[in-house]
């Protein structure tokens, strides 16, 4: 079995999209998966599976929440070692002292030319980013819900984006067992 963490976007926000978390591990359960568990109610699931490509999977789970729930997510599964590899690349390690100022943005498909002068020009003086591998690294000391580039980082990339905050990336890592 491997270890995969399963990251939704657009549920339970603004009570729109309902997906009670208890409803999740069902349709997880009944897709056969094991060791079901999540944190909170934005959407982060930690189970295990047999199946090998954690892509498939995302599709699979949208789906059969799709048609359970008649709500269509996007849904982002990474294997536990991306998970792993996405915190120990982590770009700018002082920052995780203020965890709800550093932020990772998990992108769901790599961005073909991302312009990252454009981006630069809409950070404010006291924020950093950075994109490695897949993931969108932002520090906002002053707040993501204050920052023109946390709001505008998905047109910038051109890509979708699901964000977490350091606080709950490591959450999750260490209900998957390591953190």
């Amino acid at each position: 079995m491997n270890t995969y963490i399963a990251f939704f976007r657009g549920i339970n926000v603004g009570g729109n999209n309902s997906l009670a978390m208890k409803d999740l591990v069902a349709i997880l359960d009944g897709m056969g998966a094991r060791n079901v568990k999540t944190y909170i109610q934005s959407g982060n699931a930690v189970f295990q599976s047999a199946e090998k490509n954690p892509a498939q999977l995302a599709q699979q789970l949208t789906a059969e929440i799709k048609k359970r729930r008649e709500i269509e997510p996007r849904t982002l599964v990474l294997s536990l070692e991306a998970l792993k590899k996405a915190v120990a690349d982590n770009p700018f390690p002082d920052a995780a002292a203020d965890p709800g100022g550093l932020h990772l943005g998990f992108l769901f498909s790599r961005p073909k030319q991302p312009d990252l002068e454009k981006i630069s020009s809409a950070k404010k003086e006291s924020e950093r980013f950075q994109l490695i591998d897949g993931v969108y690294y932002l520090h906002a000391p002053d707040g993501v819900g204050k920052s023109k580039l946390a709001a505008s980082v998905e047109k910038l990339l051109g890509v979708p984006v699901t964000d977490r905050n350091w606080r709950t990336v490591c959450k999750v890592l260490k209900l998957a067992g390591a953190g």
